[in-house]
């Protein structure tokens, strides 16, 4: 994994908008990666330590605080962390909702949705923390969590997460053996899940990388790109004009054959790296249709 020492931002900063970029002002370890929620950022460092700046207002920062205080008797403000602050305390909760504290966590992956962060450590425990709606923690319940606590799902898998991912109101994972969870609301109509769930679909795809997006998801797996989500989508998913209903996990047909790293998506477009080593990569990659932007 690559390494960066400096973290520059620009975009909406809480009430103010950056149209320039700006250097964060990080002391600390290189930087390995950096993930961005609706109004707050995380990065994490190579030593495995998670630093957060924002809006804290369902606990999505993990300090402990949702930062909020009165303005007057009737308006309420936010005490926003204007500079990573280091994530201290990681948990995990009995039945009688006892906080015990979780050590040696050295963190290897962090994703963001639109108010929560979900990471994972090197030892394949799975922690999620602030807003709690639509069950996107993945604690069986809707309620907040102020600092980040262990998915207990995961400790009865026999193999451990290596992955994760968030959209607005979801979360997912891939775990060592290649199995696909998910956890939220991905659908704006109907039931969401409350705990971890294994995408049925997936099973026996070699899945290596996984967009998420409002409601829908794409995923590269083997040498095929597969997406779904929920009416309306907006061309994010890749499947033509045709097709009738994009719920269902379908391939990417003008994918096919194409080995794609990774995968990123945005409220309503998609990004992928695509391997270019070989001669049959390079004529795959001709083949696909070129726009000007």
């Amino acid at each position: 994994m690559w390494q960066i020492s400096i973290a520059i931002s620009w975009g909406k900063i809480m009430s103010r908008v950056c149209v320039w970029h700006w250097q964060v002002k990080h002391q600390g370890a290189p930087i390995v990666k950096v993930a961005c929620g609706a109004e707050f950022s995380v990065i994490l460092d190579c030593r495995g330590v998670v630093f957060t700046f924002g809006l804290p207002e369902y606990g999505q920062l993990g300090h402990n605080t949702d930062g909020k205080y009165f303005i007057t008797s009737t308006k309420l403000g936010f005490n926003n962390e204007t500079k990573p602050k280091r994530v201290l305390v990681f948990v995990e909760k009995g039945r009688d909702n006892h906080s015990t504290p979780v050590d040696e966590v050295e963190v290897r992956d962090v994703a963001c949705g639109t108010n929560h962060t979900v990471a994972v450590d090197a030892k394949g425990r799975v922690f999620s923390w602030g807003f709690g709606g639509y069950g996107r923690l993945g604690h069986a319940d809707t309620k907040d969590e102020m600092v980040p606590r262990r998915i207990k799902y995961f400790d009865t898998q026999t193999r451990g997460v290596k992955h994760v991912f968030a959209g607005s109101t979801y979360s997912m994972a891939l775990t060592d053996n290649g199995n696909v969870f998910s956890w939220g609301m991905t659908k704006r109509t109907g039931e969401a899940n409350m705990y971890p769930k294994p995408v049925q679909d997936l099973c026996g795809w070699d899945v290596r990388s996984i967009g998420c997006s409002v409601t829908s998801v794409m995923v590269a797996a083997d040498e095929s790109v597969i997406g779904w989500g929920c009416s309306p989508t907006y061309g994010e998913l890749g499947l033509g004009d045709t097709k009738k209903s994009s719920a269902n996990p379908t391939e990417v047909k003008t994918m096919d054959g194409l080995h794609v790293h990774a995968v990123e998506m945005g409220m309503a477009h998609t990004l992928m790296i695509c391997r270019d080593d070989t001669e049959q990569d390079k004529a795959n990659l001709a083949d696909l249709p070129e726009y000007n932007i």
